[in-house]
């Protein structure tokens, strides 16, 4: 992040503007809005301006710029055509320590105009770090359209009521709680309906009932799934849930531009499994989720690809169940789903796969595993967390019946933007490995549609085949 997104309160401040045309003229908008004392320098004012000239709403000084007009301003906007006048103001403003925006210029500007979206008090920027404005402006638009016209209604409405609520609820995670349930309640619903006659008693009714609640409530435990690694896989209940925690335990190989996805102000605390010592960590997760559960915090457990294949979840479902804590479980995109979009991979098609089966062949539960079912035709098997196992996989399938030419691709990081695919046979498979230095998480895909796969692989994949042949 290049730039930091920073709210000014200009009312009554100085605010320069150099240029008097239409660009300056959009400028001064936003300006006026946000009730700033808006001083123009131009030897001529265009119509749009004229106009706010003469009604008193910025005041004119109808001369070229010099340096000495930016003393006393706080701000400093240069929106001429004229490129030499632009790097003199930008020059002279910060020179003097002035912020400055020279319009479609970051170059010359220590500060850029986001786009926004205005529901006072409710107001949203987006930006581009001035890489695009056409962009923002185009984000700014679908984010319009979003947004209910009375937001602002609501956001002053809901501020009437802060103190109020902070005295019921002076602990952090009870207010947010309550405010959470706020904005999903009748009450919200027919303030942005604009129907407030009655909305203040309504609201007094919902917070008593909130405080007699309190006292009783038990928290709660998400058990989310967040996909493969590429954050745009997330589902919007997975979202939702990641705002409302209070508390995040999360795996080691949840991406951390997922975990900042959550509440800034709640405790992250990393719980990643490593491996030899899975029980261990497991017994002390179970502690943390009946420890925060119990004091009242909403939880969020969070598992990279699905919480219920492979991933304990069905374990920490029957605790917290047989504790009395109430539970949700967020489905997500388990990682040979993911691989297989991201690859081009099918993992069935007619007459080439009519089945698909996932398996972990991980410590213990790898001796008890079927091969000669894992091994039989017409069906595609992966691999999870088996890496470390590859030769054993290979021996026990060659074994049971697969020929030493069956197709195996071997998936790194599904989804995310280093991933890498080896594609070969499963004979060739231990030498295609061994200088692939190969990182977790990586999965073993083993059947003919492997073959099928890569066509529709995402742009900038890397694939390498037996001999290492790069594709």
């Amino acid at each position: 992040m290049d730039y930091l997104p920073l709210f000014f309160d200009l009312r009554g401040q100085r605010v320069l503007v150099v240029g008097g045309g239409i660009v300056a003229s959009r400028k001064i908008e936003h300006l006026l809005k946000a009730q700033a004392h808006v001083q123009v320098v131009s030897p001529e004012l265009g119509a749009e301006l004229t106009l706010l000239r003469d009604t008193g709403q910025l005041e004119h000084l109808a001369q070229a710029f010099e340096p000495q007009v930016l003393d006393g301003a706080r701000l400093v906007v240069a929106a001429t055509d004229h490129e030499a006048v632009n790097e003199a103001v930008s020059q002279a403003a910060q020179e003097r320590g002035l912020w400055v925006n020279v319009v479609d210029d970051a170059r010359r500007s220590s500060f850029i105009f986001p786009a926004i979206v205005d529901r006072s008090p409710m107001v949203i920027a987006i930006g581009t770090e001035g890489s695009s404005p056409t962009l923002a402006r185009r984000v700014r638009t679908q984010i319009e359209m979003l947004l209910p016209e009375r937001l602002g209604e609501l956001a002053a409405f809901a501020s009437r009521w802060r103190a109020s609520a902070k005295a019921v609820f002076p602990a952090l995670p009870d207010r947010l709680r309550f405010w959470d349930g706020f904005y999903a309640s009748p009450v919200a619903s027919q303030v942005l309906s604009g129907v407030l006659h009655g909305a203040d008693s309504a609201m007094q009714q919902q917070l008593d009932a909130a405080q007699s609640a309190a006292a009783t409530q038990l928290g709660e435990v998400y058990l989310i799934g967040v996909g493969p690694g590429d954050p745009d896989l997330l589902t919007i209940r997975a979202q939702q849930l990641l705002q409302q925690a209070d508390v995040l335990l999360y795996d080691r190989l949840v991406p951390q531009v997922i975990i900042d996805r959550a509440r800034r102000d709640a405790e992250k605390i990393n719980v990643g499994k490593l491996p030899g010592n899975h029980e261990v960590t497991q017994a002390h997760i179970n502690t943390l989720l009946l420890e925060h559960a119990r004091r009242g915090l909403r939880v969020a457990r969070v598992k990279g690809g699905d919480p219920f294949v492979f991933g304990r979840g069905g374990e920490e479902l029957q605790l917290l169940r047989d504790a009395g804590i109430p539970v949700v479980v967020v489905p997500g995109i388990t990682a040979a789903l993911g691989a297989a979009a991201s690859t081009g991979i099918p993992l069935t098609q007619r007459g080439v796969s009519q089945s698909v089966t996932f398996v972990t062949a991980t410590g213990a539960q790898g001796d008890s595993l079927d091969w000669r079912a894992l091994a039989g035709p017409l069906q595609t098997v992966v691999f999870y967390m088996g890496v470390g196992q590859l030769a054993e996989v290979v021996t026990q399938l060659l074994q049971h019946g697969l020929p030493a030419t069956h197709p195996v691709a071997l998936v790194e990081r599904a989804t995310w933007p280093d991933q890498r695919v080896l594609q070969g046979t499963l004979g060739g498979l231990l030498a295609l490995a061994q200088g692939a230095v190969l990182q977790s998480p990586t999965l073993l895909v083993v059947g003919e549609v492997t073959a099928l796969g890569l066509q529709a692989a995402v742009a900038g994949q890397q694939t390498i085949k037996s001999g290492g042949e790069r594709a």
